[in-house]
C-alpha cells in the first residue's frame, strides 16, 4: 500500500465532503436533536432514569446520552453523507481518469474509506463542541473532556467505520450505486437493533453485541451489570424533582465493553475486501448494468411493470394539452412516473387502498404510503442538476422560481394516497387529518429545500427515514407523528408541522430566487 498516495486520496475525500452544504445541514440537525433529547431538568424532563431515579447530568451521563444520539443518527446519515462520490466522478468526467490510473483497487477503496472515516470524525468533533456547550449550560458537574473522548471513541468509532465501509462497498458495486443501495442500507441499519432485542431476551448472550455496530446492546448490558437493574429509560422522560438521583461513574466502561467494541470495529474492516474485489473502475457496463446481461430477477420485474409503463404513456400528451401551470405540474408528475413504473404502481395501489380499506387499516396504509412517497419525491428537486439539464430547465419561461414551484406542486400531487387518507380521517378524526395535511406540506417543502440546497437526494432521505423509524418506535410522541399514522398527533403539533412546512417552502423559494440573481 502506497502511504503517500493513500494520504492524498483520503485528504481529497475530506476536502470534497466538507465543501458540501449537506454537511452543515446534517450537523445542525444532529445538534438540534441532541439539545432536544437532553432536556433541561428545570422543566421536569430528564434524559435518563434508572430505577425511577433521575441520572444527574455529569460528564459521563451527557457523554453517554449524546453519543447514543449521534450513533443512531450517524449510523444512517453517515452512510448517505459519505457515499455518492461515484456519481460525482461520472458527472465530472473524472471517473474515466481514475479508472485508467495505475492505482490498485485496494488503494482506492482504502483511501476513500479512510477519507470517509476522517470526515465523520471531524463531524463528531463539531458535534462534541455543541455537547460541551450544552454541558456548560445544563450540566451538574465539571466538564471532563477525557470522559467524553473515551465514551465517544467506544460508542462512535465502530459505527463510523461501518458506515464509511458500507458507503465504499455500495459505491464499488454497480448494482448498488443507485437508490436500491440506499434502501438496502436502511434495512441493514434497522436490523442492527435486533441485537438489542437478542441481548434483552438472552442476558448472557455475547454474539449479538459483536454484530451491533451502533453499540446500544453493549451500552445496555454495561448499565444493567453495573447498576444491577433491568429498568432504565433513555430519552425525554418525566421525573419527580423531589425524588432521589443517581450518578453514572466516570469509570463505567470495563474491559469487556472495550474488547467487544474493538472486535466490532475489526469486523467493519472486512467490508473493504469485497469493496476492492468487486470495484467496477467506472466501467459503463458495470456501474449501471442495464443491458440484456442483467439479472433475471431485474428483467422479470421490468416485464411485470410493463403494463404500468404503458398506462403512464398518455400522461405526457395530456400534460401538453392542459394549459398553464397545471399542465407543467402534470408534466413533472408524468416524468416521475415514466422514469419509475414502480412509483406509478405504488401511487395507484396506495390511492385505491386509502379509499377502500377498513378504517382500522388506514394507519398502516399511511405508514407504508409516506415511506414510499418519501423515496419518490426525494429525487425530484435535484434531478435536473444530476442529469445536466439544470441550465436548460432554468431558462424556460418563469425560470428557476417557476421550476421550484412546479416541482414542489408535483410532490403534493404524488401524495394522493396520503391526501385520500386525510380526507377519510376528516370526518371522524379532524386532528389526525390536519396532522396528515401538515406533514405532507412539511415533508414536500423539506424535500424541495434540501434537494435544491445540496443538489442531491440523500440528505433528505437520511433525515426522513431516520425520523420515520423513530416515529414508529415512539408512537406516543405527538410531535413525531409525521402524518397522523400513530394517532397521537393533535392540533398543536399539526400547526407546528404546518409552520415548519411554510418556513421550509419560503427558504426554498428564497434560495431559488437568489440563484436566479
Amino acid at each position: 500500500m502506497n502511504a503517500p498516495a493513500l494520504r492524498v486520496i483520503a485528504l481529497n475525500e475530506v476536502r470534497l465532503r466538507l465543501r458540501r452544504l449537506s454537511t452543515l445541514v446534517a450537523l445542525l440537525a444532529a445538534m438540534g436533536l441532541c439539545w432536544l433529547a437532553i432536556a433541561d431538568p428545570a422543566d421536569g424532563i430528564t434524559m435518563m432514569v434508572i430505577d425511577q431515579k433521575r441520572v444527574l447530568y455529569t460528564s459521563q451521563a451527557l457523554a453517554f446520552g449524546s453519543a447514543h444520539i449521534a450513533g443512531m443518527l450517524l449510523g444512517l446519515a453517515g452512510f448517505y453523507l459519505v457515499r455518492g462520490r461515484v456519481a460525482d466522478d461520472l458527472q465530472s468526467g473524472m471517473g474515466a481518469v481514475i479508472g485508467a490510473t495505475g492505482a490498485s483497487n485496494a488503494l482506492l477503496a482504502c483511501g476513500r474509506w479512510l477519507g470517509g472515516v476522517a470526515y465523520l470524525m471531524l463531524f463528531v468533533l463539531a458535534y462534541l463542541g455543541s455537547t460541551l456547550a450544552l454541558h456548560a449550560l445544563r450540566g451538574e458537574g465539571p466538564i471532563e473532556l477525557l470522559v467524553y473522548l473515551q465514551t465517544y471513541v467506544l460508542m462512535l468509532l465502530p459505527i463510523i467505520s461501518y458506515a464509511a465501509a458500507c458507503a465504499v462497498l455500495f459505491d464499488n458495486i454497480g448494482a448498488l450505486v443507485g437508490k436500491r443501495g440506499d434502501v438496502l442500507f436502511f434495512f441493514l441499519w434497522c436490523m442492527q437493533f435486533g441485537a438489542l432485542v437478542g441481548v434483552t431476551e438472552s442476558p448472557g448472550a455475547l454474539w449479538p453485541m459483536f454484530l451491533d455496530f451502533s453499540g446500544l446492546s453493549v451500552a445496555v448490558t454495561t448499565l444493567r451489570e453495573h447498576f444491577e437493574t433491568t429498568y432504565f429509560a433513555l430519552g425525554r422522560h418525566a421525573f419527580d424533582p423531589s425524588g432521589p438521583t443517581m450518578v453514572i461513574p466516570a469509570s463505567l466502561w470495563n474491559l469487556k465493553a472495550w474488547g467487544i467494541r474493538a472486535a466490532t470495529l475489526s469486523l467493519s474492516f472486512l467490508l473493504l475486501a469485497p469493496a476492492a474485489l468487486f470495484f467496477h473502475r467506472y466501467s459503463p457496463d458495470r456501474v449501471r448494468p442495464r443491458s440484456a446481461r442483467g439479472s433475471r430477477l431485474l428483467a422479470l420485474a421490468h416485464r411485470m411493470l410493463r403494463p404500468v409503463a404503458i398506462a403512464v404513456r398518455p400522461l405526457p400528451g395530456l400534460a401538453m394539452r392542459v394549459p398553464g401551470f397545471a399542465g407543467e405540474v402534470l408534466a413533472e408528475v408524468a416524468l416521475v412516473l415514466s422514469m419509475s413504473p414502480s412509483a406509478a404502481l405504488l401511487l395507484a395501489a396506495g390511492t385505491v387502498a386509502a379509499a377502500v380499506v377498513a378504517p382500522v387499516l388506514l394507519p398502516g396504509v399511511m405508514t407504508i404510503g409516506v415511506a414510499g412517497w418519501g423515496l419518490i419525491v426525494c429525487g425530484i428537486a435535484p434531478r435536473d442538476w444530476q442529469n445536466g439539464a439544470d441550465a436548460m430547465t432554468g431558462a424556460l419561461p418563469g425560470g428557476v422560481l417557476r421550476r421550484y414551484l412546479r416541482q414542489w406542486s408535483a410532490s403534493l400531487v404524488l401524495a394522493l394516497p396520503l391526501l385520500m387518507a386525510a380526507l377519510r380521517w376528516s370526518f371522524d378524526a379532524p386532528a389526525r387529518a390536519a396532522a396528515a395535511l401538515a406533514g405532507v406540506l412539511a415533508l414536500a417543502s423539506a424535500a424541495s429545500l434540501l434537494g435544491g440546497l445540496t443538489r442531491g437526494a440523500r440528505l433528505f432521505l437520511a433525515l426522513f427515514l431516520f425520523t420515520w423509524y423513530i416515529a414508529l418506535n415512539a408512537p406516543k410522541e405527538a410531535a413525531l407523528d409525521l402524518v397522523g399514522f400513530n394517532g397521537s398527533a393533535n392540533l398543536g403539533t399539526a400547526a407546528a408541522w404546518a409552520l415548519a412546512g411554510c418556513l421550509a417552502w419560503a427558504a426554498g423559494f428564497a434560495h431559488n430566487r437568489w440563484r436566479r440573481a
